[in-house]
Order: C-alpha cells, then sequence, then structure tokens
C-alpha cells in the first residue's frame, strides 16, 4: 500500500512538499524518500493483511489505554509510592513523557504535515479499530510518550528497563496494527522519545547538581 496521491497528480514527499527539478542530490533524495515510503506502506499494508484475531482485542485495547500516557501515568504513580530511587524514576519518567509531548504535538506534527493511513483502502479489519486521530500522523506521539517514560525511567531503575522496554514496544506496534499509524511514524516516535528521555535525564541531573538538598527526598 502506498499512500495516497494528491489532486495535481504527484505524490507528496513525507514532509508534504510535493518533490520538484532540483539538483542530483536533491532528486537522489527524494528517490530514496520515495523507496522509504514505499517500504513504510508495504509494511502497513501486511500487517494490514494478516489474520491475528486473537491479538486484535488485547492490541486495541492497549492502544486505547495508552492515549494522553495513561499506562506510563499510572506506572509513576506506583513508582511514587516506593522508595527514594523509585520516586526519583517517576519523577524523571514523567519529565520524559511532557517533553516527548510537547515535541510530538508543537515540533513534530506541525513541520511533518503526514496524513494518517487509509484503514478502509488497506483493508484493516474493523475489529481493530481504535478512533482516528485528527492530527497529523508523524510522528507517533504515543509511542515517544511511552519509549521516553521506559528509557528514563530505565535509566534510574535499571531492573525496570527490560518490562517498561517490552511494554513501550507493544504501544508502538499497536498504533500500526490498529491501523493509526504507518511504522515509519512509530520509528520517528522512539527515537524522538530516546531523546526527550535524555534531556529529561539532563535537565534533572542538572538540578540536583544546582540544589542538592532539595532532591534529598527524591
Amino acid at each position: 500500500m502506498t499512500e495516497p496521491t494528491h489532486a495535481d497528480g504527484g505524490s507528496r514527499g513525507p514532509l508534504g512538499r510535493s518533490p520538484g527539478p532540483g539538483s542530483a542530490p536533491e532528486r537522489a533524495l527524494a528517490a530514496v524518500l520515495g523507496e522509504l515510503r514505499a517500504v513504510d506502506g508495504a509494511l502497513y499494508a501486511a500487517v494490514a493483511a494478516t489474520s491475528t484475531p486473537t491479538l486484535d482485542r488485547a492490541l486495541r485495547r492497549l492502544s486505547r489505554a495508552a492515549d494522553h500516557s495513561k499506562i506510563s501515568l499510572g506506572i509513576a504513580a506506583a513508582l511514587a509510592l516506593g522508595g527514594a530511587r523509585a520516586r526519583r524514576a517517576a519523577l524523571v519518567g514523567v519529565g520524559a513523557v511532557a517533553v516527548a509531548s510537547a515535541s510530538t504535538n508543537l515540533l513534530g506534527k506541525r513541520l511533518v504535515h503526514r496524513a494518517r493511513p487509509d484503514r478502509e483502502a488497506a483493508r484493516v479489519t474493523v475489529d481493530r479499530y481504535v478512533p482516528m486521530p485528527a492530527s497529523a500522523s508523524f510522528p507517533s506521539g504515543h509511542t515517544a510518550a511511552a519509549v521516553a517514560f521506559a528509557t528514563a525511567v530505565g535509566v534510574v531503575l535499571p531492573e525496570a528497563a527490560v518490562p517498561l522496554g517490552a511494554l513501550a514496544g507493544a504501544v508502538g506496534y499497536s498504533r500500526v496494527h490498529t491501523g493509526v499509524h504507518y511504522p515509519g511514524d512509530v520509528a520517528a516516535g522512539a527515537v524522538l522519545g530516546i531523546a526527550s528521555a535524555a534531556a529529561a535525564l539532563a535537565a534533572a541531573a542538572s538540578a540536583r547538581v544546582r540544589q542538592p538538598n532539595a532532591f534529598t527526598a527524591w
């Protein structure tokens, strides 16, 4: 499956602009991006065409549960009831989610106006359906927030890194499985999530250096 063409007859690139004539490097870049879009669409179509009735309900519920980072915030609340290190992990995890959400919605989606996939054309079974967001498709905000939380908490609590990483991966895949994102959106969201976690961890470390007494309880 490929993304839909537009009224001008040209297929838009990932940045929402139609590639025009230009230098050889620009044409080569446009060709590479076009081929990556084709691979992205083919992977989306393959997932849509694979019958997984046992997984459909679970992944649909997981995708809905991850709306507004409810899963991550719930885990953070549980961690906040633990010891000092767990509370510190919860704090930095929530900070990472905030950075990821702001970066996704205020920057990523506004800069890259990628249309959402056409679930009906791809014949995604209705058993997988979750509400189709009105925002741009690139990058995946659910994935960015889940990966940011898992990465940040995993650095402070290494024993939580694997289960939270697996959960974040499942959230990301659920967005493709339910038909609301291309795999490329999820991959970009994961990269953004890691960067957001790094920013939150750096900010927390800097704050602890400047005001060590304020973080004694954490």
